[in-house]
């Protein structure tokens, strides 16, 4: 089974390093506000509830000020928690192993993603297809995950494929480039490459599998202060409802924080399944979210991520997620 921790080792490190945040958690502005450090993905999942935070003036409500940094994936955000250089951060579904392996702590679920595919160059149109072909993945992510569950539906294994480990950014350049036969990937990055090659294939998505939930999620260190994880916690509960009354408005919020096109932003949060607050906290009280969570851990058992699969109420912060709304 292979382990893609150690695909990601030396490039967590290095890339972690370059995006890490100055500043210390807990540092006070002159206005007496506590610093959070917080990562984020440049996508509508990882920034609409940041953005509609900083618009509505919901971080000065906590008596908070946020410093923002951006990542390209999940993984290089646990490893800034790890390193101190990060006080939250947004993962997708394709890094929930990291948190379950005992790195981090959900704090909070954001939404259900559907924007993960496998695509592939013109006259590729199957999964089969890609077979002793080059197919560029971002290890540990939700594109490594549609690639994995793609090649499982399919009768296949990554040892029928040539799998390249390689960073997002570089997966759209080799693919636009001929490099690379197919890739896992996600929305907005695959627009990116659609520009360039606006006739590739779509051979699987996530959106393929409806009896599986892709929750995306707010982390934490996992040693965290729980009097600061409820403040933000609070915030992003706040915002989330926000933008679920607003979804338009959310749109334009994420557009203006990641200074990029309306449209863009639109067709990414078509990609995405929202829910209010109460629903996220009676979903975490019946057991629902940790069923998606144990799911999610199955497969990373499965893919060798995870030896075991442990409870999601050790890695879920559920009950401080529902006294953060009753309160």
């Amino acid at each position: 089974m292979r382990l893609p921790q150690r695909a990601l080792t030396a490039a967590v490190a290095v890339s972690a390093l370059a995006l890490s945040v100055t500043g210390c958690s807990g540092d006070s502005s002159a206005d007496g506000a506590s610093t959070v450090r917080f990562g984020y993905i440049s996508d509508y999942n990882g920034a609409s509830l940041l953005a509609i935070a900083d618009e509505q003036g919901l971080w000065k409500e906590e008596g908070l000020k946020p410093e923002y940094s951006t990542f390209t994936n999940g993984p290089l955000q646990i490893q800034a928690l790890g390193s101190d250089n990060l006080d939250f951060g947004y993962i997708g579904p394709g890094a929930m192993w990291l948190p379950a392996s005992g790195k981090a702590k959900v704090v909070a679920i954001n939404t259900l993603a559907r924007a993960d595919r496998v695509i592939a160059q013109p006259g590729i149109t199957s999964v089969k297809d890609l077979k002793g072909k080059k197919v560029g993945v971002p290890e540990g992510t939700s594109g490594a995950m549609a690639l994995e569950l793609a090649l499982q539906k399919a009768g296949m294994s990554d040892k029928d494929i040539e799998k390249v480990p390689m960073d997002p950014s570089t997966i759209v350049s080799a693919f636009v480039s001929g490099q690379i036969d197919g890739a896992g990937l996600w929305y907005p990055l695959i627009d990116t490459v659609k520009e360039k090659k606006p006739k590739l294939n779509e051979v699987a998505s996530t959106a393929d599998f409806k009896d599986r939930a892709f929750p995306t999620a707010f982390v934490a260190p996992a040693k965290s202060d729980a009097k600061l994880n409820t403040k933000v916690v609070k915030v992003l509960q706040k915002a989330n409802d926000w933008r679920a009354a607003h979804p338009d408005e959310a749109i334009d919020a994420a557009a203006s924080l990641l200074k990029v096109d309306r449209a863009k932003v639109a067709a990414d949060a078509a990609n995405v399944e929202t829910l209010s607050t109460a629903d996220l906290v009676a979903r975490t009280e019946d057991g629902t979210v940790d069923g998606w969570l144990d799911g999610l851990g199955a497969f990373f058992v499965d893919t060798g991520q995870l030896k075991k699969a442990p409870a999601a109420d050790t890695y879920y912060e559920g009950d401080l997620y529902t006294k953060a709304y009753k309160k």
